[in-house]
């Protein structure tokens, strides 16, 4: 069944708006789990202006301290997910901390979200060295995919990187969803999912999901093996609370799953 993993980049935005702890990251991450969340998600950034450099060392311990028991192939095992730009503060940040999955995206420090999907032609070479150091130090590597720029040529580039996992870059599914062309909404996902399964790697999604969306998603793309959402999650929250939206997103998922069955 696919998996929900948690962006807390928006609370680490709200935190840093005054300059202080409030609300603090750790707790907030703590609860998260408490309430569901089958994984943790952070994007940071060269400027911090949401995750800082200290924010990852800390939510990996918090990891450390809830995984205790735990292998990571346990049910209730919580993994770490770091996305990010491939720049050297990042790499040395996985380096150190060494999370269950890295998710590689193409957005330099000016871009404001992550907002397209890799040419894995011309980042051939550079995705192959990364992503072996990666697997080297047993982190999964995801790399963020754009169906629509999925041509033959970046399928073949792809199969030569070989990651274990890319992630739908989900923007355009729900544009289309929400202007109720629902065929429409899936129909490029399905196709590149199916080329890229064919090859082995298996499937994330993120970007614009949400509680009104992410049933349809999953009906129609039942081997996703995660999502990551933050930013609906977070302002869905502001009206129900993390406890009932997080488990509003854990229902919804498994009756998209019973669905499939």
């Amino acid at each position: 069944m696919t998996k929900l993993s948690v962006n807390i980049n928006k609370i680490a935005t709200l935190r840093n708006a005054r300059g202080q702890d409030t609300p603090n990251l750790v707790s907030v991450c703590r609860d998260i789990i408490k309430f569901g969340s089958q994984g943790v998600t952070i994007h940071p950034r060269p400027d911090e202006r949401h995750i800082t450099t200290q924010d990852v060392y800390d939510i990996h311990k918090l990891l450390i301290e809830v995984n205790s028991d735990m292998n990571k192939n346990d049910p209730g095992f919580i993994e770490f997910n770091i996305e990010g730009y491939p720049s050297a503060e990042f790499l040395s940040l996985v380096n150190d901390v060494h999370p269950e999955q890295v998710t590689l995206v193409p957005d330099p420090p000016h871009v404001l979200t992550s907002n397209a999907g890799w040419d894995f032609v011309e980042n051939k070479k550079t995705l192959i060295d990364i992503k072996n150091k990666f697997n080297s130090m047993n982190c999964r590597v995801s790399l963020f995919l754009d169906p629509y720029t999925f041509n033959d040529q970046q399928a073949l580039a792809l199969q030569e990187i070989r990651p274990q996992r890319i992630e739908f870059y989900t923007e355009q599914f729900a544009k289309l969803y929400s202007n109720n062309k629902l065929t429409e909404s899936v129909q490029m996902y399905q196709s590149a999912s199916n080329k890229i399964q064919e090859m082995n790697i298996e499937i994330n999604a993120g970007h614009d999901l949400s509680l009104e969306n992410i049933k349809y998603l999953i009906n129609n793309l039942p081997e996703i093996k995660e999502v990551s959402i933050g930013h609906a999650l977070i302002c869905e929250s502001l009206y129900q609370g993390l406890d009932v939206t997080i488990k509003k997103y854990l229902y919804e998922i498994k009756e998209a799953s019973k669905t499939n069955d």
